[in-house]
């Protein structure tokens, strides 16, 4: 009888019968839906990929939701470039004290590959710190045995000054064989606005093959406007350089870190007499730049910069006179690699508040590129760095004769550096120029050190920026041929 009625319902009421049938469909799919839903959402609470704790997730550009299931967070491939330089000042540093409590970084599930007794085995490991773990509510349960930070642990968080350094700051072996390689530390101090000084300690050679040594290169810019080159050669038996620390030694010449400063001792000759250094270079606290190394088919490139600012103090000896200097403005930092038919763009620059870091490395094709070439802008202050944006060109103007050589130097030169929505523009003024004549690039080409006066404005986190100051700039441009 019900199953008449309702068979004469649907066939009278053609069109009430429709639509209640198709709200009880869409009422049974949303049911369906609903119950997929928290069943994938009890699979995930309980997927190994996904346990840990603290508010916030924080992955790398380009990784979304979905990738935590297809294997992105225990994929072969998975991590963050430069994890401790995120941890300690993009995350965990002091600018953003006041709204993270803690971070704790973590491995989940990294496949790896164990080797042994001629066999392979794929393994899961993982690792993670144990008092940072604890802290955001993820802390291992242990069933015997303590689990508590060792000092490795509160080294890679929060090092000591000279913990800090020897991580930052040491010296490498080549890969292999190769007559190329050159590592050095460079630095540079500022007398006054008319007088300066680099100092470059330069290790180079076929290391592994045993045919190598070491220079110390002094360059002196006097007030005057004219330039003084010194130089000191040692072969291999007279240097000592240190894979752990900054540590090197050329001959009686010598580079020492301790507690995050720098004791630089020196004595090089050149056309105009005899200079000694004896100076302490002393990089102010945040103000540094991670370890980055750029390699390709004929290009190995590393870089750190352990002191984008600092102080100077000491004194410089020439000609039998000496200068005492305290507290001049100064800048460090350490490269390593080969170079084949390569160029650079670099600058940086110390102003009231933000000092600024911007580089690339730039290789034939490279060069060639029709949109120009990523360039980095890095700007920090008191409280580290505060952003990393990118560019793809310097626009140089105007023409300026080198005293002292056929090159031709800019006048000026500006970019325009973003990322998101924070934007920086740059622009340079050329006070002074040093012209060494180079066949990098593949021919004939004048290598430029600039000193210039700076102007930054743009917006960073929403905030307007303004500031200016002086700084030191490089760039190649080419040669008339001789």
């Amino acid at each position: 009888m019900i199953w008449t009625l309702a068979v004469r319902h649907l066939l009278v009421r053609r069109l009430r019968a429709l639509v209640l049938l198709t709200g009880f469909a869409i009422g049974v799919a949303v049911m369906i839906v609903l119950l997929s839903v928290g069943e994938a959402m009890l699979a995930q609470s309980r997927d190994v990929a996904l346990v840990g704790g603290g508010e916030v997730t924080v992955l790398p550009a380009g990784v979304d939701v979905e990738a935590l299931r297809t294997g992105g967070v225990s994929g072969m491939f998975f991590g963050i470039d430069r994890a401790r330089f995120v941890v300690r000042q993009l995350l965990g540093g002091p600018r953003q004290a006041d709204i993270v409590r803690v971070v704790s970084p973590v491995i989940e599930n990294k496949l790896l590959y164990l080797e042994a007794r001629g066999r392979v085995v794929p393994v899961r490991a993982g690792g993670e710190l144990p008092g940072r773990a604890a802290a955001v509510g993820a802390a291992a349960r242990v069933v015997a045995g303590r689990w508590a930070d060792g000092p490795a642990d509160s080294a890679w968080v929060a090092p000591t000054a000279q913990q800090l350094y020897d991580e930052l700051d040491r010296f490498h072996l080549p890969p292999g064989r190769d007559s190329t390689w050159g590592e050095w530390h460079y630095f540079n101090v500022v007398l006054s606005p008319g007088e300066w000084w680099y100092v470059t300690y330069l290790v180079g050679g076929d290391i592994r093959g045993g045919r190598w040594g070491g220079q110390l290169l002094v360059t002196h810019r006097r007030p005057d406007g004219g330039h003084e080159r010194f130089e000191a050669r040692f072969p291999a038996t007279a240097v000592r350089f240190d894979t752990a620390r900054a540590d090197l030694a050329l001959g009686g010449n010598s580079v020492e870190q301790r507690d995050g400063r720098y004791r630089l001792r020196g004595t090089a000759t050149g056309a105009t007499g005899t200079v000694t250094l004896d100076l302490e270079v002393r990089p102010l606290p945040n103000r540094y730049f991670p370890p980055a190394e750029l390699r390709g088919d004929d290009v190995l490139s590393g870089y750190v910069v352990p002191g984008l600012a600092a102080d100077a103090s000491g004194r410089i000896c020439r000609a039998g006179k000496c200068v005492a200097l305290a507290n001049v403005p100064a800048y460090h930092d350490h490269n390593w690699g080969v170079w084949r038919d390569v160029t650079w763009e670099w600058g940086a620059a110390r102003g009231t508040v933000l000092s600024l870091l911007y580089g690339g490395v730039l290789t034939a094709r490279d060069r060639a590129a029709p949109n120009g070439t990523p360039f980095f802008l890095a700007l920090a202050d008191s409280l580290g760095t505060r952003q990393v944006l990118r560019f793809g060109t310097v626009r140089y103007e105007g023409s300026r004769a080198v005293p002292g050589s056929e090159a031709r130097a800019p006048e000026r030169f500006t970019f325009l550096a973003a990322r998101e929505a924070d934007t920086a523009r740059v622009h340079v003024e050329v006070l002074a120029v040093q012209a060494t004549r180079s066949g990098a690039g593949g021919y004939a080409r004048w290598f430029l050190q600039m000193r210039g006066r700076f102007a930054l404005e743009g917006r960073i986190g929403g905030e307007v920026v303004r500031d200016a100051g002086e700084g030191f700039f490089e760039t190649y441009v080419p040669a008339m041929p001789r």
